[in-house]
């Protein structure tokens, strides 16, 4: 969102871009029915629209999504903590501005995704006044190897046989590349035989991801390759329970015999590198907007492609399609249905519509959405 005038002033001029003040706004949006993952459970999504005030009349505009239960605390943290530390700052030195922001994080008796998800809102929207400035989308600014993504769909939230076959009917209707089909809250042969009735409807050039949500013991998740190896499966996300899982994902990876995503659930690039180190991946969905934002996602970029793993991102597609679109190892943008993530659909004005499984992306500056301002209005919770 750009006001006042020409977004190339700084250029022009040889300055910098001052940034003056941060602005934020709550959503929380009611879902039409609860939605369940393998131990967890959803009835709002819930996100903080952050905007980076310029001096040059920039404003850098994101949004990233998280919980109702703390949107109040990671505004707290932006205003008192990351804010002060800002004003000032010249948002062209990115690398500084998230340094002076990190320490959010250090506070050892506060939840670290807290400081995490405020700091990622703010890295953001100030990467989008970057791009304002410069006059480029932020995909061909991070590295622009593609302007354009095949889409899946999240789903399969756990529905019997003939449901499943009926929501899977419905993504192809909709045009999807493919789909993420949740399990893992069930017995290994239930969940194999959904799945195996969402490839039976789709036929064989869909993409089907399956997502455990860390839900199975690792002779379940083994049991549950063994019944759908020969679906055509293109990874298998988070098969095993959070305590062992690096080391249980590297079995499932040699004996399951199915290629492994997992990442989302870390805090950091060097989390991430452990699961490589290990062994445990072929597919690393670091989400930018749950751990620090698209600075820190980039770091994890690099690490990814020097151990030769694929990259991926947790939902979040506002801002994951312009980081998976710029590199050469980015595979799939991942969506949720209009039920499961109304801000996606409703807020963004300009969402792009699929062309055969894919999406382009915005050619504008920064990140090129427009917001729709009453959707904003109807939605905001700070009143």
């Amino acid at each position: 969102m750009v006001t006042g005038h020409d977004t190339a002033t700084a250029v022009e001029r040889g300055t910098g871009l001052t940034i003056r003040r941060i602005e934020q706004v709550p959503l929380v949006v009611p879902l039409g029915r609860v939605y369940r993952g393998s131990y967890y459970a959803m009835t709002h999504r819930a996100t903080i629209l952050t905007r980076v005030h310029t001096d040059d009349g920039i404003v850098g505009e994101a949004y990233a999504a998280d919980e109702v239960d703390t949107q109040a605390a990671i505004m707290d943290v932006v205003r008192t903590e990351i804010e002060p530390r800002l004003i000032g700052q010249d948002a062209f030195a990115v690398e500084r501005c998230w340094e002076l922001g990190y320490p959010v994080t250090f506070d050892q008796l506060r939840d670290r995704r807290i400081g995490l998800v405020a700091l990622a809102g703010v890295d953001t929207a100030i990467w989008d006044a970057i791009g304002q400035a410069l006059g480029r989308p932020l995909h061909q600014l991070w590295g622009g190897y593609r302007d354009r993504l095949p889409v899946n769909i999240i789903g399969g939230y756990y529905g019997a046989e003939d449901e499943a076959r009926a929501e899977v009917e419905e993504w192809v209707a909709m045009g999807f590349r493919g789909c993420k089909f949740k399990l893992g809250s069930r017995p290994p042969a239930v969940d194999a035989a959904r799945v195996e009735a969402c490839r039976a409807t789709v036929g064989d050039d869909f993409v089907i991801t399956i997502d455990a949500n860390q839900g199975y013991t690792l002779p379940m998740a083994l049991e549950l390759c063994d019944r759908v190896r020969d679906v055509g499966i293109r990874w298998f996300e988070e098969p095993c329970r959070w305590a062992n899982d690096a080391r249980d994902m590297r079995e499932v990876r040699a004996r399951g015999r199915i290629p492994v995503c997992a990442g989302q659930s870390e805090h950091s690039p060097e989390g991430c590198r452990d699961l490589m180190q290990a062994g445990a991946v072929d597919v690393c969905n670091f989400d930018s907007s749950w751990a620090g934002g698209p600075t820190n996602w980039r770091r994890n970029a690099a690490v990814a492609h020097v151990y030769g793993v694929q990259l991926a991102h947790h939902e979040e597609p506002q801002v994951a399609g312009h980081l998976l679109a710029s590199q050469p190892h980015g595979t799939y943008l991942e969506v949720f249905h209009p039920d499961r993530d109304p801000i996606w659909w409703g807020l963004i004005e300009n969402r792009p519509e699929l062309e055969d499984g894919t999406m382009r992306l915005p050619d504008g500056p920064g990140l090129g959405w427009h917001y729709d301002a009453a959707y904003i209005d109807r939605h905001r919770a700070d009143r």
